[in-house]
């Protein structure tokens, strides 16, 4: 029976090659495409793997390809260090590292660029011992500074082809469906993984915990995924939400956020469903708490709230004054909790935050944002990159995108920062070019972009303190002195790509 079954097969095959055109191929067998559904056990288990290092092999990294990671878990991420670490053991060399930003936290990275396995790469921020180096001008490629828009908006344009993304979150079942809500290490929203998840050739999912199937809600889903790898520890969820993401105490500081209130109350767009972001800094998260009286005194309610939450942002949606969260990254754990439990509380990708190249972002929709700054010049143009002594020490984010896309875009800094002038005749690094900025706010003042003469006439009629930029940055320079400019090297040791991939500026190597 099996020998004409062979052999009537045989011929509709050969019949078939007669009679189907070239673009055409005949049927082989029932499992020709899917060999792993001859065994059952295969079947379920095939994505898990005993080990990171058989994932990699598993996953065809070869010498000069990219490879993915996001930073969800910002300065608690433990997720990069660990996969480098297995790849610089297999010999692997001259990799692009597509991390969505870098902090503090890897600067084991410095490592493996000496060691050629890392020789390109692409971020929105670099900090700490990392951006020490690439400044002095450790690695011989430029690194790519890009927004999250940008980012996104690099990786479907086929300029960054991501390999492999590697995605840590603390929970995942057998076949890939992932969340950040669930399990040990919690870390929210998994808005940047998304984007890597739907673009990369493979994808590796490393999880602290192993759920049943299906593991629901899943923000990444099964059919995106390649293989899934048990680690004991992804990240630290309590190192989620420091740093430049603190509630502030600080005179000074609440200062701004109260006179940064104040030109968003005043400026015309303060009416019921306005639509706001309020970005990371002590400053900019303390105008949450003074927009927070008004609202409730005016009866306003705002339509939502954007970007990376907070637990600032996350009461005001309990207390019914924000309808609701559209959130592309957690910044803390009362954010993360809330994610959880609110069904207003709404996860989105990076694409659908900020892509200038998508068909509909969130951005766009922004009445109001609240943005902080390095520097900022009398052009408003604003650097977030480098200090004030060049080298790089922060992170371009969703800066230039919310920018762009909002109607009032706030700058919110201190007029100096110890003996260095924030408000400065030119920028070191552009990374928000001026025509995207609207306001300024100072602890001395407050400056009108020129081409918003309607705002300014409005918080001149608030009898807000109002002046020319060019006053508030002689007054940085009496308060201070003039600053000895630094020397650069002709060595480019970075590309500040603007959201639409086209380089804004570069930043040079700081002269020895």
């Amino acid at each position: 029976m099996k020998e004409f079954e062979s052999e009537q097969k045989t011929g509709h095959a050969a019949h078939l090659h007669c009679v189907l055109p070239a673009s055409l191929r005949p049927f082989s067998d029932a499992n020709a495409m899917t060999p792993h559904l001859a065994d059952a056990a295969q079947k379920l288990q095939r994505k898990l793997k005993p080990n990171l290092k058989q994932a990699i092999i598993d996953s065809g990294l070869k010498d000069g390809m990219t490879i993915s990671f996001h930073h969800s878990f910002r300065g608690g991420d433990k997720v990069i260090n660990m996969v480098m670490d297995v790849i610089a053991e297999m010999g692997i060399k001259n990799l692009t590292l597509a991390s969505s930003s870098l902090t503090s936290i890897h600067s084991p990275i410095v490592g493996h660029i000496e060691n050629g396995v890392v020789g390109k790469i692409y971020t929105s921020g670099i900090r700490g011992e990392l951006g020490e180096a690439i400044s002095a001008g450790l690695l011989k490629e430029p690194v790519h500074i890009h927004s999250h828009g940008g980012r996104v908006h690099l990786v479907q344009s086929g300029e960054l082809n991501i390999d492999v993304a590697f995605i840590g979150v603390p929970c995942c079942d057998e076949f890939g469906n992932a969340n950040g809500t669930q399990g040990k290490s919690r870390c929210g929203s998994l808005g940047y993984a998304k984007v890597d998840a739907q673009n990369a050739n493979h994808v590796v999912m490393l999880t602290e915990s192993l759920a049943t199937y299906p593991n629901h809600p899943a923000s990444i889903t099964q059919d995106y995924v390649d293989a899934v790898v048990h680690v004991e520890e992804v990240g630290d969820p309590a190192k989620i939400g420091g740093g430049e993401t603190r509630l502030t105490s600080n005179p000074r500081e609440l200062l701004i956020a109260r006179r940064a209130a104040d030109v968003i109350i005043n400026s015309g767009f303060f009416k019921q469903d306005f639509t706001i972001q309020t970005g990371s800094g002590g400053a900019s998260l303390a105008v949450t708490r003074f927009l927070e009286d008004e609202m409730v005194r005016q009866g306003i309610t705002a339509e939502f709230g954007l970007g990376g939450i907070t637990s600032t942002m996350v009461a005001l949606h309990e207390k019914g004054l924000i309808k609701n969260l559209l959130d592309v990254q957690c910044f803390d754990g009362g954010a993360v909790d809330s994610l959880s439990r609110n069904p207003n509380h709404v996860e989105i990708s990076a694409n659908e935050y900020a892509n200038p190249s998508s068909k509909g972002v969130a951005v766009d929709r922004l009445d109001v944002v609240i943005l902080s700054a390095l520097e900022i010049d009398t052009q408003f143009n604003v650097n977030v990159i480098t200090g004030s002594d060049g080298v790089i020490r922060g992170a371009s984010g969703g800066h230039c995108d919310t920018a762009a896309g909002a109607n009032l875009a706030i700058i919110v800094a201190p007029l100096v920062r110890g003996r260095i002038p924030t408000v400065v005749d030119k920028v070191l690094n552009v990374v928000t070019p001026g025509q995207s900025v609207d306001v300024l706010v100072t602890d001395h003042g407050i400056a009108v972009n020129p081409n918003r003469p309607e705002v300014k006439a409005l918080l001149e009629k608030a009898g807000l303190p109002v002046f020319d930029i060019e006053a508030l940055s002689e007054r940085a320079t009496m308060l201070t002195g003039k600053p000895a400019p630094i020397e650069f090297d002709d060595q480019i040791v970075a590309y500040v790509r603007y959201r639409d991939g086209s380089v804004i500026d570069v930043i040079k190597k700081v002269k020895e």
